[in-house]
């Protein structure tokens, strides 16, 4: 397409050569905020774009597919799904059964997908094997929510909301070393959970980011479990018996932490404080009750699915969300690992999962 040539001599032709097209554009918009147009004009495009509010609106039918609900924080996701649905009366929910296997978890979702729900939230048991079949929900017209276990391509889906591994090991290694900052020498243990996952990696990798923060403390020992109540009993008592005496131990995950309190209170150790991960409700009451080792968890926020139902609800009624600037929802959304204690506990108990 042929160039219209700019005014040899104007300021904008000027403004053009040394800083390229876009400072045009910014300068015309600057020329417009700084007019003496009313205020109402200027006011009109804050109140422009259509956000998300509590009142009915379009009808929307959102698909929603996840993994069988074989864990605390796993069942936790479809109770925050199905519980947020509900709260909208514009809003008809979809919901699977949920299944590890992903042969299976792809054909829910093109069952979802056939059925031409409006909307997809998608949790996948597995991001990558999952991804066709996001891709296969966008060319359709459907937009998709992928909920925490991303898929390979950002083609896939139209927006991601999930929990932050790394800020949970970051979080959790900072809480430990402010608690041991006086303390010379200190040593820490840490209790991962399946060591084959990006997920464990990255909360291992969080932890030792924010431990070298504290040059009086020392890692000496990490054992990986496998998230349950069984595989956390047993690491932990080989930590135990490997260890004779350290400071904290940092556990990844609340499920395997019940059977790592287990192990601790059959070896009679009370010479260490103990955070964990994720946020079950059994561990928060711990922290209340104050009678264990257990002084702190950190969240992985299973409300995480509730949100994503609200992003599906504004998507399919074509609205941004309420306190931005923006027509649109993000394309992302990392949740904030936030540290439980005592002191705050009572604002976070109604999140904890069973």
């Amino acid at each position: 397409m042929p160039k219209t040539p700019l005014p040899k001599n104007s300021a904008t032709s000027r403004r053009a050569l040394l800083f390229g097209t876009a400072a045009v554009s910014a300068g015309a918009v600057l020329t417009a905020c700084t007019s003496n147009e009313p205020k109402e004009q200027a006011q009109a495009a804050d109140n422009a774009a259509p956000v998300a509010d509590d009142k009915p609106g379009k009808k929307v039918t959102i698909g929603f597919a996840g993994p069988q609900a074989d864990h605390g924080w796993l069942n936790a996701i479809n109770s925050n799904a199905k519980s947020r649905a509900k709260k909208y009366s514009d809003v008809t929910l979809e919901i699977t059964e949920g299944s590890n296997d992903t042969a299976q978890q792809i054909g829910q979702v093109q069952t979802l997908i056939n059925k031409k729900v409006d909307v997809l939230v998608i949790l996948p048991a597995d991001g990558k094997a999952l991804t066709q079949v996001g891709l296969q929900a966008m060319r359709a017209g459907i937009p998709v929510v992928n909920l925490d276990r991303v898929f390979a391509s950002p083609q896939a889906y139209r927006c991601w909301i999930g929990g932050d591994n790394y800020g949970m090991g970051l979080n959790a290694g900072h809480y430990i070393g402010e608690q041991l900052k006086g303390k010379k020498n200190a040593k820490v243990v840490e209790l991962a959970g399946l060591d084959n996952l990006e997920l464990t990696q990255q909360r291992t990798k969080g932890f030792d980011d924010a431990l070298k923060n504290y040059p009086n403390i020392r890692k000496v020992a990490r054992q990986a479990a496998d998230f349950t109540v069984e595989s956390g009993q047993a690491k932990m008592a080989q930590l135990l018996q490997a260890q004779s005496s350290f400071d904290a131990l940092w556990n990844h995950d609340d499920d395997q932490g019940v059977g790592a309190l287990r192990a601790i209170d059959q070896a009679g150790r009370d010479d260490f404080l103990m955070v964990g991960g994720a946020g079950a409700k059994s561990a928060m009451d711990a922290i209340k009750a104050g009678n264990s080792v257990l002084k702190a968890t950190v969240l992985y926020p299973p409300t995480m699915a509730a949100s994503a139902i609200d992003l599906a609800r504004a998507l399919g009624q074509g609205k941004g969300i309420g306190g931005l600037a923006e027509f649109e929802i993000p394309s992302s959304l990392t949740l904030y690992s936030a540290v439980v204690t005592k002191d705050n506990v009572d604002q976070y108990l109604p999140t904890g999962f069973i």
